[in-house]
């Protein structure tokens, strides 16, 4: 049997090629993906040694669990410098302190982080260019924020210092910020020490180096440290402690991204074992009589199902490894887009880990054998008596009580579960019942496939049976005369079908809610705001907003100001705010009669955590009052609004807080004025504020529409795959089919189908099994995503792509058309005479 199973091996190589495809594509892809976080984890390792190889010791202070990060004092440097073994220690400085660009406003969205420069032993900063800042009057810049912003060394900048004055620097070089993911997400600029500690207005350090005398073991030194650090919440480390923390700290951050990619992964692999599990099947069918003559001349039940187990496993390790060959490709492609549209990341070649290779062995192995286990099993029920049979018959389907019972089951599960979930409060634990819910019914789906296969491909197949006469009719009866075979081949495409109609309504919903309650809460032309993450002394100065209103163009100006403070007994800080100008707010509950000091709004969201009402009264712990309690005298609806959680009266907040700046200016341009006359006095107005940032209602809904679109994009290339392989299953299943129906082609060639018409039939047989498919996938992405955005957020407005959905259904249609083209292909070269002849 052995020798058999490989001689029919070696006699169906493309047979062999075809069923090993989906299996090699699911595992390239999750090979491809340890490729790819393996390689880019390895050149981290790699930079995180050599950085923390010149540190004997690193002293780090302990987390706080406060607002404010924990630092290290000066005292503690001096402590640590005074310990024996010491050589040198340097304390590290790390604050906000804003880059201004050449448009003479602040980069980014949040200020670029101010980093101190150590020099001699203890530098760990990667200088790529130029030299390090040795005197108060220069600086050093991250690559990546010189590049996009246009700086070389030796030009002139300007920077922020904490009190948001200006201060001009000579750029003397370039660096790189390593595996810092802050660094490389804010940009940084490099001072000198007592610089950085200027201009970020930080009194301690974010971490202590120290290098050891010669002598002097890291383990002794680290004792050491901590003997003379008593007193002090502090980590210490050795460099080799040291390397390993920051490399665990950056693996679980490739972890995260790991475990992303290879859900993708997996729900390629699922489609990949239902091509597999169809394949099989129809092999078993096609080698009916193979079998039969096989037991006639002695074979057991269990030589058989060994024979076919001995196949898949074949399969199985080809696939696996022509799969990790492709995974290899893919990861190296990956880094290679990567890097090539700037997104540099270190890598010391590709790393092809051991795990890699097992995972991918095992993998397609497993998935392979576990799909070819039932037609292995079926391949046992196979009686001698079926040698004298001269063709095989075609499979009946009986809708058994079993099925209907446990289909049943599982969409009451399902149904339940999603219900749940739409009915409970907004959030992750509502996301996740509903996704239960889907899984749960389309386990209903998957066993209900061959009893709705006759309906649905009726219904597919109406227009192609009247447009394309008898091979129309032909293909619509064929497509449901095996209906176990047509649902495993459809169930494919569903399953990507399914994810991408999912994806599309998640996107449209929330694209459409976000754009209402943005016309809602941005019912102005323009807002001002300072640059995010700013200390309160960046805000945008009074001055500003009363600037703008002697501009003749603007209509209304309003100012709103906020400040974190404790809420409630025991609370925890939210904003406290409060506005000044022409502005009503929208109210749910409660009413404005009344606001003065002693009183205040507060959002939906502040009334429902601490079961408050219009009427009850409420603390603020407050820097210059402390501790004053008022009257919410209305509900603010949070969605609807730009005021703060909690607004109070102009005058009383000032008398909570101090005068503080605004972090919002709203501003209507006058009837009349264009908007592009109206942009360039808001814009000139703002000029004179480095962290002044302009924005309109257009400017946002753009920013979150590339944002959609491009998690779209990812989204559906990695769903690609999946779909992919799923058109390779109907391929494959075309060709096995086409030479099982190998005397029925010739019989309705002889009796007049020319070798178009049979084509046609072909084509028209795999577009219905298509549309079939994108159907019942069009079907359950567009319930389960109403029910996901449901859980979401509240009040959405759900919308449905149907262009999309529609556009889904058509290429499912023409991918199963080109799909057919081979097997077509091959069934009308076929000789009429010699299929008659053949059993």
């Amino acid at each position: 049997m052995f020798r058999t199973t490989l001689a029919g091996l070696r006699a169906h190589k493309l047979r062999l090629l075809l069923t090993s495809l989906a299996i090699t594509l699911g595992v390239g892809f999750i090979a491809g993906t340890f490729v790819l976080t393996d390689t880019i984890q390895a050149g981290f390792s790699q930079q995180i040694a050599a950085s923390a190889d010149k540190v004997d010791v690193a002293v780090l202070p302990s987390d706080s669990g406060g607002d404010k990060p924990a630092r290290l004092l000066a005292d503690d440097l001096a402590k640590v410098r005074g310990v024996t073994g010491v050589a040198e220690a340097q304390g590290l400085v790390q604050g906000e302190a804003a880059l201004i660009g050449k448009d003479g406003k602040a980069v980014g969205d949040i200020p670029t982080t101010g980093v101190s420069v150590v020099t001699g032993r203890l530098s760990r900063t990667a200088i790529t260019s130029g030299t390090a800042p040795t005197t108060g009057d220069q600086v050093v810049i991250d690559k990546n924020t010189a590049k996009t912003r246009g700086f070389t060394p030796g030009d002139t900048v300007s920077v922020l210092d904490v009190h948001g004055k200006p201060h001009t620097f000579q750029l003397v070089g370039l660096f790189d910020v390593g595996v810092d993911q802050q660094l490389a997400y804010t940009g940084a600029v490099g001072f000198t020490s007592a610089t950085a500690q200027a201009m970020t207005g930080e009194k301690g350090f974010t971490e202590i180096d120290v290098a050891a005398a010669d002598g002097t073991t890291p383990e002794s030194l680290k004792a050491a440290i901590s003997s003379a650090l008593t007193g002090t919440k502090f980590r210490a480390w050795t460099g080799d402690e040291f390397a390993r923390e920051l490399t665990r700290a950056s693996g679980a951050d490739m972890d995260f991204i790991t475990l992303g990619l290879l859900m993708f992964g997996l729900v390629a692999m699922l489609v990949a074992a239902l091509v597999i599990y169809n394949t099989f099947n129809i092999l078993v069918a096609q080698r009916t009589r193979e079998m039969a003559l096989l037991r006639c001349i002695g074979a057991t039940r269990s030589q058989v199902f060994g024979s076919i187990l001995l196949e898949s496993v074949a399969v199985g390790l080809i696939s696996s490894a022509l799969g990790l060959l492709t995974g290899l490709g893919l990861g190296a492609g990956a880094l290679a887009v990567l890097n090539a549209t700037g997104q540099e990341l270190p890598s010391g070649g590709v790393s092809l880990a051991p795990r890699t290779i097992a995972l991918a062995l095992a993998i397609g192995l497993v998935v392979t054998v576990g799909a070819a286990l039932m037609p292995a099993r079926t391949a046992t029920k196979v009686a001698p008596i079926a040698a004298l049979r001269t063709q095989t018959d075609d499979h009946t389907f009986r809708t058994g009580v079993v099925r209907m019972v446990f289909a049943a089951l599982f969409l009451l599960g399902g149904a339940g579960a999603t219900v749940a979930g739409v009915t409970m409060k907004s959030g992750p634990a509502a996301l996740y019942i509903v996704m239960a819910g889907g899984v749960l019914t389309f386990c209903a789906v998957l066993i209900l496939g061959p009893v709705i296969v006759k309906p649905l491909s009726a219904f597919a197949g109406w227009a192609p049976a009247r447009l394309f006469g008898v091979p129309g009719k032909l293909a619509m009866d064929n497509s449901r005369r095996n209906p176990r075979r047509s649902a495993t081949t459809t169930v494919a495409l569903t399953i990507g079908v399914t994810l991408m109609t999912l994806i599309s309504v998640i996107t449209a919903t929330t694209r459409a809610t976000y754009t209402a309650r943005l016309d809602e809460q941005f019912p102005v032309d323009y807002m001002l705001s300072a640059q995010a993450g700013g200390s309160s002394e960046s805000a945008l100065p009074r001055a500003l907003a009363t600037d703008l209103r002697t501009r003749p163009e603007l209509a209304s100006v309003v100012q709103i100001r906020e400040a974190d403070a404790k809420v409630g007994q025991g609370g925890e800080k939210i904003p406290v705010g409060t506005f000044s100008g022409p502005y009503t707010p929208a109210l749910k509950q409660g009413s404005m009669h009344g606001f003065t000091t002693g009183s205040a709004l507060v959002s939906t969201y502040v009334a429902r955590d601490l079961g408050i009402a219009p009427g009850d009264s409420v603390t603020l712990a407050t820097p210059k009052a402390g501790t004053v309690t008022v009257t919410v005298l209305g509900i603010l609806d949070g969605d609807t609004g730009s005021l703060p959680d909690v607004t109070v009266p102009d005058r009383a907040f000032e008398s909570y807080f101090g005068r503080l700046g605004d972090v919002r200016i709203l501003v209507n341009a006058k009837d009349g004025v264009t908007p592009d006359v109206s942009r360039k006095v808001v814009e000139a107005a703002a000029q004179p504020y480095p962290t002044a940032k302009v924005l309109s209602s257009t400017e946002v809904r753009s920013q979150f529409d590339e944002a959609l679109d491009m998690m779209l994009m990812i989204i559906a290339g990695l769903l690609g795959l999946a779909i992919l392989i799923s058109l390779l299953g109907i391929a494959n299943t075309l060709s096995l089919s086409v030479y099982e129906r190998t005397r029925e082609s010739a019989l309705l060639r002889a009796l007049g189908l020319t070798r178009p018409q049979l084509r046609r039939m072909l084509s028209v047989e795999a577009l219905i099994l298509g549309v079939m498919g994108a159907i019942v996938g069009v079907a359950l992405g567009v319930t389960f995503g109403w029910a996901a955005t449901r859980t979401i957020v509240d009040d959405i407005h759900f919308r449905v792509p149907v262009t999309q959905v529609l556009l889904f259904v058509a290429l499912s249609g023409l991918a199963g058309v080109l799909a057919a083209v081979l097997p077509g292909r091959r069934a009308a070269r076929a000789s009429i005479v010699g299929s008659l002849a053949s059993d």
